[in-house]
């Protein structure tokens, strides 16, 4: 059986505090979107995980969010045939993107279907929290509004349907490392924050807002460019999802994005990915 895992964006990010766990208390809009990974399912008679990742270097082990996620599962059921996962991935890698979340999240609704686990939607966002702090939204629905250290979800409807042009630059950024450059400055004093109304375009591209964003900038100046050139082709606003690199503008509609795609592709350096995306 074959299921879609997508990625997602965060409209807005705020930083508010670090937990004395380690975490960091956050406060997002979180948008799901049309780029997706494939993972496809197979049952395994003989027992046992095993995972296919072709053309990536994904590992194949415990530290593969999915096995880890089909794991979690199976223990949680007490379930003992086993399964075989091929995953095809489209969302790039190490993005701000939440491909690897969404992979995990996928995984766990897939095996509730196939398996007949017959578990309760509240009970896949326990295990999912478990997993990693995105994995919850993803089980959750397409957006919501994410607190605690994005565990704690609330439905946002309502949002005009949005699109997307997304660079992924050629590098990588490692979240911990942009988390952790933050922290120096959150010691500093409180980071207070008000929550942006959301009635229609305007009231987003004016939220528009990331945390995260002067960290990576700083470490890589050139994300300020992509940002530009996404504002120079139409966008509407520009802002970096989750910890980056990967850059995203929102359009009026679907006309200018593929135009300003069709322009962008032309312009930037062969080792970025450009993507066109709607919400979900």
């Amino acid at each position: 059986m074959r299921w879609s895992a997508p990625a997602k964006v965060n409209l807005f990010l705020r930083v508010l505090r670090k937990r004395s766990d380690g975490y960091h208390d956050i406060f997002s809009l979180m948008q799901k979107i049309t780029i997706f990974d494939e993972l496809i399912f197979s049952p395994r008679p003989g027992g046992g995980i095993m995972i296919h990742c072709p053309e990536t270097d994904l590992p194949t082990n415990a530290d593969n969010l999915v096995v880890r996620a089909a794991k979690a599962i199976f223990d949680y059921c007490d379930y003992q045939s086993g399964i075989e996962i091929t995953l095809i991935k489209k969302i790039p890698m190490t993005a701000g993107l939440g491909g690897g979340s969404s992979d995990a999240a996928t995984t766990l609704i897939a095996l509730n279907e196939i398996c007949s686990l017959k578990l309760k939607k509240s009970e896949l966002l326990a295990i999912g929290a478990k997993i990693g702090a995105d994995v919850p939204f993803f089980i959750f629905g397409n957006t919501a509004l994410a607190s605690g250290i994005g565990n704690r979800l609330k439905h946002l409807r309502g949002l005009p349907p949005l699109n997307f042009i997304l660079i992924k630059p050629s590098f990588d950024i490692s979240t911990k490392m942009v988390y952790q450059s933050l922290n120096l400055r959150l010691t500093r004093g409180k980071n207070s924050y008000s929550i942006p109304r959301i009635l229609d375009m305007g009231d987003i591209i004016q939220g528009l807002q990331n945390d995260l964003e002067s960290v990576s900038i700083k470490r890589h100046p050139e994300l300020t460019e992509l940002k530009k050139m996404l504002l120079n082709h139409g966008a509407l606003g520009a802002l970096m999802s989750g910890s980056g690199p990967t850059v995203f503008g929102l359009f009026r509609n679907e006309k200018e994005a593929r135009k300003a795609q069709e322009l962008i592709e032309k312009e930037i350096p062969g080792n970025c990915q450009v993507f066109f995306a709607k919400s979900l």
